[in-house]
């Protein structure tokens, strides 16, 4: 497995090249956004660990251009920008994880395999299931060619739930990848998002495809 560091704090790459070697991966870093989107477009990697303030070009605008020019290659973002906004941005965009620095080497590890046991992404940037579409380069999202008109919490978690389509999703898990890491799942709001998603998407039309799997989370598949 080949993974591409783009971070322009050398010492912090360093310590992830150094860390990601002994576990066996083949580690390529550079330390600003103009030279991480060359080479990640002339040379196929299995993961992309990006910064999201660099020189030059940042992650935001790497993440981008790589996805407008078809580049499917998993993006898992490592920065500071911890608040909401930055980590459903970063989903909008098309990153499939997002980690806050400073982080355990443990966790990125265990997010790394997470996303790698996934598989290879999707070879068009449009994710879509039987009527339902949503292309997360235009933010646009449609049922039965109908625009959706969704908030970006909920075009995050459409996007989520299309990333991972078939797959139950915990509410823990959507805490995690859609709000803070540290969220009290036990709260409501996952349910109300849910639930207001549901009623764009699926209220009106006859087909339900956002299901609830009791005691377990939520799934997104036809039946």
């Amino acid at each position: 497995m080949r993974i591409l560091i783009i971070e322009d704090q050398k010492k912090t790459a360093a310590y992830l090249q150094k860390g990601l070697s002994e576990q066996g991966f083949i580690v390529d870093v550079c330390h600003d956004g103009e030279e991480g989107l060359l080479l990640a477009n002339d040379i196929a990697f299995d993961l992309i660990l990006l910064d999201v303030m660099m020189p030059l070009r940042d992650g935001w605008s790497v993440l981008r251009a790589l996805r407008a020019e078809g580049k499917q290659t998993p993006v898992l973002f490592l920065t500071a920008k911890d608040s909401l906004e930055d980590r459903v941005k970063g989903l909008e965009l098309g990153a499939d994880d997002y980690l806050v620095k400073p982080f355990a080497f443990v966790e990125l590890l265990a997010r790394i395999r997470s996303i790698l046991r996934r598989g290879p992404a999707r070879p068009s940037a449009q994710l879509s299931l039987a009527d339902l579409t949503l292309d997360p380069i235009r933010h646009k999202a449609y049922r039965q060619e109908q625009r959706l008109d969704l908030s970006p919490k909920e075009f995050a978690l459409l996007l989520l739930f299309l990333q991972r389509q078939g797959e139950v999703l915990s509410r823990t898990l959507i805490a995690e990848q859609i709000w803070d890491i540290h969220f009290d799942s036990d709260t409501n709001i996952i349910d109300v998002s849910i639930r207001r998603l549901r009623q764009k998407i699926d209220d009106p039309f006859a087909e339900k495809l956002l299901h609830t799997v009791r005691g377990m989370g939520y799934v997104l598949e036809q039946r």
